[in-house]
């Protein structure tokens, strides 16, 4: 595996949290079912970790797994706002210093707070490696330990796309 900025810090970040992380290398997928057959897993266990600002210009990530989708008013409940975002391509590359497609709370340059779907509790999933490309195995329960994460119910299933 050749290093990458976004892949040392989130293997720095991980280890200082005493955090086992596996990273893999994967051919670039188109969406997330084809990530997840290349990967040979469900893609309930792919797990998006989604940048989400805050109306006070705050950030959060927001843990999603596979097939579902951020319930905004659900998530406002849990995070005791009226208003929430996502923010565009750039900004959540400046708050966090990883691309979309490759972002992870482990090693963000900033340590937003954690809000995970209570699905993904107790289960091995996969997320962001930050770097395009690859991906990070982790256990669940550890990561939302390392983290501080709040665990609620927070998505929905997505809709068919038409």
């Amino acid at each position: 595996m050749t290093a990458t900025p976004g892949t040392d810090r989130l293997l720095a970040d991980a280890e200082a949290r005493g955090l086992a992380v596996e990273v893999v290398d994967r051919p670039e997928a188109g969406s997330l079912v084809e990530a997840a057959s290349v990967l040979g897993i469900d893609p309930s266990t792919i797990v998006k970790s989604l940048v989400v600002k805050r109306h006070d210009g705050q950030f959060l990530f927001a843990l999603v797994p596979g097939g579902r989708q951020i319930s905004w008013s659900k998530l406002r409940a849990v995070v005791g706002v009226n208003k929430l975002s996502m923010p565009s391509p750039d900004v959540a590359l400046e708050a966090t210093g990883y691309e979309r497609g490759t972002i992870t709370p482990i090693g963000s340059t900033t340590a937003w707070p954690v809000y995970a779907d209570e699905r993904i509790a107790g289960t091995r999933v996969a997320l962001g490696a930050g770097a395009h490309g690859r991906s990070a195995f982790v256990e669940a329960d550890a990561l939302l330990a390392a983290y501080g994460a709040t665990v609620a119910d927070i998505t929905d299933d997505e809709r068919p796309r038409d």
